[in-house]
């Protein structure tokens, strides 16, 4: 049996070794400077590792899988089984197997149920696709157990993503809690919390611990394919969402802080955010700027307000951190003013950092000259009422954008975003791409005009 393994990293290297052990003829192949395997002939490229073999194992990563697919396909023989153990969506299995043509019938989408490092090439597989049986046989000689289930590309990568909502939301509730635990100070008593009630004990908590942070970054992109699985059959990803950002953060080195994320968004126009968001979170352009020039970042400090009443402000002024921006649910009412000069010069005292207000303030010209950003939706001169009721760090809707306590708020010229912290490591990425791609654009506008 000849086998072609496409991608020697540590999953990629440990396959390849198994066949070999196996008595399988390997050929291996990747373009980053990795160790062969022993018994392994590595291979000048892609193309030249397929060359006569009856199974080609693609380990190249779910970001070039298609690509690949693509490269090797003049060179398959009719007898090649391709098995694709990428961890990718099923859309994403469904275009390699699309990238194979005519060869795609002997396509076999194959899920690693497991974990290789602990279990190596006998590692459970879960294998779908017209090419699941004959991958299913050759996999069976590493000694691992093989489910194939036939159907189309894909559905065995659907069953791991549904697998992943739990494990990888595991592993990155145990991180968390584990770097909570040692920055209270207790560690130790932490780990045995967690360690008392999983099986396998301290060994088990070791292991998803550490094997989420090791493999943060492709967790992230697993747990984020299987956010987008969960809303397509209408069950909300909360917790899924919540885990891959926390295997995104993991991936940082050092791990990202909520004061990095802020100044990260610092530098970002809202219009850039609003479009990596997909438009939402935008706040009506009713609320907008009092002067010119104003620019805010900070974590969102929620303030829900009876209409021209500030009872609510007066009391945040008290409990607010530094940093925060207070997003005042005044119900939308302009005939009273909710803040002015002394309510401003109040919040510089405490540090936070500014005000979005679904109402109106008064004293504008107060303050532009103080510097203390504020967006509402206009501007009165008669003054609020001070009774109540208010709620603190309640959720609350300003300009049509439900906010939560610790939301991300970006303002400026152009208007004000929200971005919720448990995906605020996703959108910061996707902005920086969208303002990437505009000052690429740009360049060649100028360039076309210029010449």
């Amino acid at each position: 049996m000849r086998i072609a393994v496409l991608g020697l990293g540590e999953a990629g290297a440990i396959y390849a070794a198994g066949f070999v052990a196996a008595g399988a003829t390997v050929i291996g192949f990747d373009p980053c400077d990795v160790p062969t395997p022993q018994g392994v002939s590595r291979a000048a490229s892609a193309r030249e590792a397929v060359n006569d073999v009856d199974l080609v194992v693609s380990l190249v990563t779910a970001a070039h899988a298609v690509a690949v697919a693509e490269e090797v396909t003049p060179k398959l023989e009719a007898r090649s089984v391709y098995a694709d153990l990428n961890a990718a969506s099923p859309e994403c299995k469904r275009n390699v197997a699309a990238a194979l043509g005519s060869a795609s019938e002997q396509f076999a989408d194959v899920a690693v149920i497991g974990s290789v490092p602990r279990f190596g090439a006998a590692t459970a597989l879960l294998v779908s696709g017209p090419g699941s049986d004959a991958a299913a046989t050759m996999f069976r000689t590493l000694g691992a157990p093989v489910e194939a289930i036939g159907g189309q590309p894909g559905a065995a990568s659907r069953r791991k993503i549904l697998r992943t909502v739990f494990m990888k939301g595991l592993g990155a509730v145990i991180a968390e809690a584990m770097d909570a635990g040692s920055a209270a100070g207790e560690t130790e008593w932490v780990r045995t919390q967690i360690a008392d009630a999983l099986v396998g004990g301290e060994q088990a908590l070791d292991r998803l611990d550490n094997g989420t942070r090791k493999h943060a970054l492709r967790r992230s992109h697993e747990t984020e394919a299987a956010a987008e699985l969960l809303a397509t059959l209408g069950v909300a990803p909360l917790a899924t969402t919540g885990a891959a950002n926390r295997h995104r953060a993991l991936s940082l080195e050092p791990e990202r802080s909520l004061g990095d994320l802020l100044a990260g968004f610092a530098d970002m126009p809202t219009a850039a955010i609003g479009d990596a968001r997909d438009r939402l979170g935008v706040v009506d352009p009713r609320v907008r700027t009092m002067w010119t020039g104003a620019r805010l970042v900070g974590r969102a400090f929620t303030v829900l307000c009876r209409p021209g009443d500030n009872q609510g402000i007066h009391e945040a002024l008290a409990t607010a951190g530094r940093g925060d921006v207070l997003v005042v649910d005044g119900g939308g009412h302009s005939g009273r003013a909710l803040m002015g000069e002394l309510i401003a010069h109040r919040a510089m005292n405490r540090g936070i950092a500014g005000m979005i207000i679904d109402g109106a303030v008064r004293d504008v010209d107060a303050l532009r000259e103080a510097g203390f950003p504020v967006w509402a939706v206009g501007v009165s001169p008669a003054g609020p009422y001070k009774s109540g009721p208010s709620r603190l760090g309640t959720d609350v809707s300003v300009g049509g954008v439900v906010v939560h306590r610790g939301d991300i708020v970006v303002a400026d010229a152009d208007g004000v975003i929200v971005v919720p912290q448990h995906d605020a490591e996703r959108v910061l990425a996707a902005t920086r791409a969208v303002v990437a791609d505009e000052a690429a654009r740009y360049e060649r506008i100028i360039g076309e005009r210029a010449g």
